[in-house]
């Protein structure tokens, strides 16, 4: 079966040919691949700045976003059955009896980082033909969401940041119970940062995203259809970005990596504010902080800072559950949200820049 793979000591990215896998066990479940989302973490494996293959093999498998379809299951499998649609869970947990969130199935809070992820460290992804794997790393898509479903990963990791914004701001007297009233802002204009503004404002915030773009772009203008305002970098510096929104700015969300601009966004942050990272800067040179002024602010104005990465199995149902939303704003959405590109077009998608105007960019095996 064809599969696209990195071969980091070669210094290559090619298209294979693998065998392909077979049910080993009760309760694994076979998959035809039909979709698999390309990420910045999958461009940075390309260029052999991240990623390792698993024991043995001199290639990885690429791919960690992925939507398939059950072809066979196992004879101890129950929550599946064949022609279902399914997203299959990135990380898997690490083999140390002493790491609660892995013995208890959130890998997603390893406490030793020798957890393994499929497409990124030490497992094969999803970017070929068929793939098996354990059906509780599964989850079940509805079919009226086949189209989307590829949005599922991405979708996660939103997911769980704001419902840990929800656990943090449980601290205040109040419970947080005025968080329908929360000002929020969102960094970055990409997928995660849009997905974060669709989380966010199904919950009642009142949402800006600040990106790069200009406001007469796809991005922006899918923002505003979401239910966010959108504000340019390009027209409005930070300052004025604090002024154009009125009241207690509660959340910042960075779904951008760009360290810089996130220090830069601290002094925004109101009192009893959270400010949540997603996005994983690249490698580059260090920055210079005020951060003597950000310490103050954090403690005079009872702030808290969280990094959230991965997701666990309820954040996969949440995003389950809002793509029913996203669908239905879908005729409304600028053409060509989601762009499916053939298994060999694979070099135009990872070995180059993202094309600015497509949301998601994803390699189709469906009729591969």
């Amino acid at each position: 079966m064809k599969a696209i793979a990195v071969f980091p000591n070669e210094k290559k990215v090619k298209l294979i040919d693998v065998p392909e896998p077979k049910i080993e066990s009760p309760t694994q479940v076979k998959l035809k691949i039909l979709d698999v989302g390309i990420c910045g973490t999958d461009r940075e494996i390309c260029e052999f700045k991240y990623g390792a293959p698993p024991e043995g093999s001199d290639f990885l498998i690429l791919g960690h976003e992925s939507l398939g379809q059950v072809i066979e299951i196992g004879s101890g499998v129950t929550d599946l059955k064949v022609g279902d649609l399914v997203v299959t869970m990135v990380r898997r947990p690490c083999p140390h009896k002493y790491c609660m969130a892995c013995q208890a199935g959130r890998q997603d809070f390893c406490y030793t980082g020798d957890f393994k992820e499929r497409g990124i460290n030490g497992i094969h992804g999803f970017m070929t033909e068929y793939v098996v794997d354990d059906q509780k790393y599964m989850l079940h898509v509805p079919a009226n969401l086949k189209d989307i479903g590829i949005l599922t990963e991405p979708l996660t990791i939103a997911e769980k940041a704001v419902r840990e914004i929800y656990t943090i701001q449980k601290r205040l007297p109040w419970g947080g119970a005025d968080m329908d009233k929360y000002h929020a802002i969102v960094i970055g204009a990409g997928p995660v940062g849009l997905l974060a503004a669709l989380v966010c404002v199904i919950r009642g915030f009142d949402v800006t995203v600040y990106s790069l773009e200009s406001e007469n772009t796809s991005r922006a203008k899918i923002a505003t259809i979401l239910g966010a305002h959108y504000v340019s970098a390009q027209t409005s510096d930070i300052t004025q970005l604090g002024k154009s929104i009125s009241g207690n700015i509660d959340v910042i969300f960075d779904g951008s990596g760009a360290s810089k601009l996130s220090f830069e966004m601290f002094p925004l942050l109101g009192y009893n504010g959270v400010f949540v990272w997603t996005g994983i800067p690249g490698r580059k040179e260090s920055i210079d902080i005020n951060a003597g002024t950000i310490m103050r602010d954090i403690v005079l104005k009872n702030q808290d800072i969280v990094g959230s990465v991965n997701a666990g199995h309820e954040d996969f149902q949440g995003a389950i559950q809002h793509l029913n939303t996203l669908s239905a704003k879908m005729n409304l959405l600028p053409p060509g949200l989601i762009k499916r590109y053939s298994v060999e077009q694979y070099a135009e998608l990872l070995l180059k820049p993202p094309a600015p105007d497509i949301f998601k960019s994803v390699i189709s095996f469906a009729k591969a």
